[in-house]
């Protein structure tokens, strides 16, 4: 695969940005930007996974030219930082994306999936100015959106795990190579799941939690749940009403947990979760 910084020699997408719409021509390096102004030979992009902006060149030589899928798909593209959404945009067209939406904000991103309806695929940051990508996971399914990657710069073990509870199909890490990046975006394409070789250790540890013996013990969703709220401050009738729960279910839940971890403590037995990045 070409990298990022290579931008002639594929099918042009339609990119619709939240400051302008843009086409771009094939081969020549020219970018034509609404309003009749061009720039020629190129333009600056980040390659996902080095931060550093280059200046392409205009032309790709033809064993590079990257076979884009036989149907182009859609693609909305949700990052606060506008090199890297269009270093993302440049990389799913060479893939085969006919027509990239972008968004800097939760509620652009809102705006744009109202008015375009569900496409293919969303990449999103959870870090947004104005809201939570989690949120915005779950708004997206709910909405009928098939597939959904996050792209983020954190491998907390909370937010890998949440961003899948969410509906997320894959989690990559922004500091990843484009290839794994690729990767990433065409499994869940194909129907797949991903996650980024650097957080997929943290998944296939689950919901297990290393007691006070250091044995790993592992702990139903719902316990993870109540441990939670024990660690927001919540007391045994507050998690009750918050869970649906009455206070001696939630007592013995907590009991439960106790036994697994080994401890009666709540302060340690949140310790030992957060330690395990099962809760934060």
């Amino acid at each position: 695969m070409a990298p990022l910084s290579r931008l002639g020699g594929y099918a042009s997408p339609v990119y619709t940005t939240p400051e302008r719409s843009a086409a771009r021509s094939t081969g020549s390096g020219v970018l034509v930007r609404s309003g009749g102004t061009t720039d020629q030979g190129g333009s600056d992009v980040a390659a996902v996974g080095l931060g550093t902006a280059v200046r392409a060149p205009g032309t790709m030589p033809a064993p590079m030219v990257p076979h884009p899928r036989e149907e182009l798909f859609s693609v909305l593209v949700v990052d606060d930082h506008p090199l890297l959404r269009e270093a993302i945009a440049t990389r799913l067209s060479q893939m085969g994306a006919g027509t990239v939406h972008e968004a800097a904000t939760v509620a652009e991103a809102r705006a744009r999936a109202l008015a375009s309806g569900p496409c293919d695929l969303a990449i999103l940051d959870l870090g947004l100015p104005d809201g939570s990508g989690l949120d915005l996971v779950g708004e997206l399914r709910s909405l009928g959106w098939p597939r959904i990657v996050v792209l983020a710069s954190s491998d907390d073990p909370f937010a890998v795990r949440s961003a899948f509870q969410a509906g997320a199909q894959a989690y990559l890490l922004k500091s990843a190579s484009p290839s794994i990046v690729t990767d990433g975006v065409r499994r869940v394409l194909d129907g797949g799941v991903y996650a980024d070789p650097n957080v997929a250790p943290m998944l296939a540890a689950g919901t297990r939690v290393p007691g006070t013996d250091n044995t790993p013990r592992e702990l139903s969703a719902r316990e993870v749940e109540v441990l939670q709220l024990v660690a927001d401050g919540r007391s045994n009738k507050e998690i009750g009403e918050a869970l649906n729960l009455s206070a001696l279910t939630v007592k013995s839940h907590l009991s439960r947990i106790g036994r697994k971890l080994g401890t009666g403590d709540r302060a340690q037995m949140v310790a030992l979760a957060m330690r395990a990045g099962v809760i934060r």
